[in-house]
């Protein structure tokens, strides 16, 4: 191909995206642009201005009507001519463009979408409204999102966890039999005696004898609060992973104004998901109240509050029980987001008074929750933590 030719292909390429963007209206005008190289769209382009028309043109905002069947064709063609990443995007804008919240109760379009951790916060959200014949394919498509954050995020959780109650149960007094020798003997090189050839042992490293009993209570007490809907359905997949460790007992605490346990359903992130309720107010020293009497070891008990922490109830009373909690021994935790969307809104005034009282409050995303676990278990400065990993701790 010449210079030329690849020059034309370039400059073609580049008015094609622009028609795309912009949208029918500017054809004419990009097509003069450049005289005898236009802007002209065929083929799957065609297509692809099609579904941005009905999707982004105002003057044809409702052009997919009211029929399922028309949006699960909008949707398998967005599908079929972007890629996944600009089909999410899409999708999420098109909840509120064409009205997509009433159609995601039919069966037929919800077989249609790319699932993804938005979708699922909008068929949580819808919950209760969705009718009996479109509940089982609404949990088919929760399940798959759930499945993909499962197996992205277990393996990091169950390493972080079982790795962070190891460390906090080495002791320097082992007994013979618990003697672990190949840090004992990466600890005492320097006490090497070549004429002997062998380390001279002055101090020993091990392990606590190891019992079959838990080891440590955590309680994951989450805000269900429309604003925390992503970082409901995180935690209900970390829920489910901590609850497969017999080293640890787990809780599951929703609320609004209202208190729910959901530790019955906390093994499927699914019935979890089906068991909130978006939306409402928040009540946090209510729910906190609650998760001060599941507390029966203070000292080997890590609490996360997830919470943009917008207080509906008595914030002078909320924070006095942070506190007292703190005092017994409890590893007190206040993760205003547990998303990947990025810096949350909150209520800066509370994050800092907890702060002020030895409770670090700041977002966290997925990715870096395993590591945070395993810091709580071990009774590492969370701030210093946080910090170290560029949170902003409030």
């Amino acid at each position: 191909m010449t210079e030329d030719a690849r020059e034309d292909d370039a400059s073609r390429d580049r008015l094609t995206r622009w028609r795309l963007v912009l949208g029918s209206q500017v054809e004419e005008q990009l097509g003069s642009a450049e005289a005898g190289r236009g802007s002209g769209l065929s083929g799957d382009d065609q297509k692809r201005d099609a579904a941005l028309e009905a999707l982004y043109d105002g003057e044809r905002r409702a052009g997919l009507g009211g029929s399922a069947p028309r949006v699960s064709r909008w949707l398998g063609d967005i599908r079929g001519y972007f890629p996944t990443s600009v089909v999410q995007v899409m999708q999420v804008d098109a909840m509120e463009r064409l009205g997509l919240r009433q159609l995601l109760l039919e069966p037929e379009m919800m077989r249609s979408v790319v699932p993804d951790v938005a979708m699922v916060t909008t068929l949580v959200g819808l919950g209760r409204a969705i009718p009996e014949r479109s509940r089982e394919t609404a949990r088919q498509v929760v399940r798959a999102v759930t499945d993909q954050l499962e197996e992205r995020l277990r393996s990091r959780t169950v390493q972080a966890v079982t790795g962070a109650l190891d460390r906090s149960a080495r002791t320097s007094r082992p007994k013979l039999r618990d003697v672990d020798w190949r840090r004992t003997i990466a600890a005492n090189l320097r006490h090497y005696q070549p004429e002997h050839r062998t380390v001279v042992p002055e101090r020993l490293v091990g392990y606590a004898r190891r019992t079959h009993q838990v080891e440590r209570d955590i309680i994951l007490c989450i805000d269900q609060s429309g604003s925390m809907a992503e970082s409901v359905v995180f935690s209900s997949v970390f829920g489910a992973v901590l609850a497969s460790l017999r080293s640890v007992r787990t809780r599951l605490v929703v609320f609004d104004t209202e208190v729910v346990d959901l530790t019955d359903e906390i093994e499927d992130p699914v019935d979890v998901l089906f068991g909130v309720q978006l939306g409402g107010g928040t009540d946090i020293n209510r729910a906190l109240a609650y998760c001060e009497s599941l507390v029966e070891r203070p000292a080997d008990t890590v609490l996360v509050l997830i919470s943009d922490l917008f207080e509906g109830g008595i914030a002078e009373e909320m924070l006095r029980r942070s506190a007292s909690l703190a005092d017994s021994g409890v590893t007190m935790v206040a993760l205003l987001a547990l998303s990947d969307s990025g810096r949350p809104a909150y209520d800066a005034e509370h994050a800092a008074a907890l702060a002020g009282i030895g409770i670090p409050a700041f977002a966290c995303t997925p990715d870096l929750f395993p590591d945070l676990m395993a810091a709580a278990i071990e009774r590492r400065d969370i701030s210093a933590w946080a910090a170290s990993n560029d949170l902003v701790v409030g």
